[in-house]
């Protein structure tokens, strides 16, 4: 696998003439828990997606793997997993049936009993998908995504709506990925998680780069001591005394 896993460079992107990405540029290297932080609609789906080739960027290019989505869509698929905000599932699927159709869009599938083992899902496995929690559902995703076994996985508000405890347990899953190798892409607006996971990240608004380093550095870059009054003082908004 490249050392430079993910690379945009000046990604560029309008929807009926307001531009929600503009000249976006970051690298992604091989092993790192990399987060796109920002507000709602600041962006980072819509960057996502332009990476993965599920929208056109309307200028610069970007590469996972050194593959452009856009025209490699299919051999890209086999080597990345997604979990993507609009996630969604046939009306009383079981957890088994979904995981049984993701297996089949590949030649060498993991097993993904294990994975369910391994997530504590397994026995959920006939249960209804829409019987479960969110949290349960928010590890099943992560399963469902590891299932071709990636070599990069991309995760877009992963934990949004989890209650704490939910949090820690899908940011538990997430290290183990770290551990065996996993190059993480994740958007989140929760700095802490960002604090916990994330080797490198990107603060991007109205879909324009801010800055971009380890947390260290951003929050060094600031007058602040820690990343949550750094990024509302990046954001240009008022920090509480």
């Amino acid at each position: 696998m490249c050392e430079e896993c993910i690379k945009a460079q000046g990604l560029t992107k309008a929807f009926h003439g307001r531009t929600v990405v503009h000249d976006l540029s970051f690298s992604v290297k091989k092993g790192e828990v990399f987060g796109l932080l920002g507000h709602n609609g600041a962006g980072k789906s819509t960057t996502i997606e332009m990476l993965l080739g599920l929208k056109q960027p309307d200028g610069g290019k970007g590469t996972v793997l050194g593959l452009s989505g856009a025209g490699n869509r299919r051999k890209l698929f086999e080597k990345v997993g997604v979990q993507l905000q609009s996630s969604a599932y046939q009306s009383a699927i079981r957890v088994d049936e979904v995981c049984e159709e993701y297996a089949s869009l590949y030649r060498e599938p993991a097993d993904y009993k294990e994975l369910l083992a391994k997530f504590g899902l397994l026995d959920l496995q006939k249960s209804p998908v829409m019987k479960l929690s969110g949290g349960e559902r928010q590890k099943l995703s992560v399963v469902l995504a590891l299932i071709g076994n990636p070599e990069v996985i991309f995760l877009d508000e992963l934990t949004t709506g989890l209650d704490v405890a939910a949090r820690r347990e899908v940011w538990r899953t997430l290290k183990q990925l770290k551990e065996n190798g996993v190059t993480i892409f994740l958007t989140t607006h929760y700095m802490e998680e960002a604090e916990k996971l994330c080797d490198r990240i990107c603060l991007i608004k109205n879909g324009c780069k801010l800055t971009e380093g380890s947390v260290a550095e951003v929050v060094a870059a600031s007058p602040y001591q820690n990343l949550e009054e750094a990024y509302l003082w990046y954001m240009g908004e008022e920090v509480e005394a």
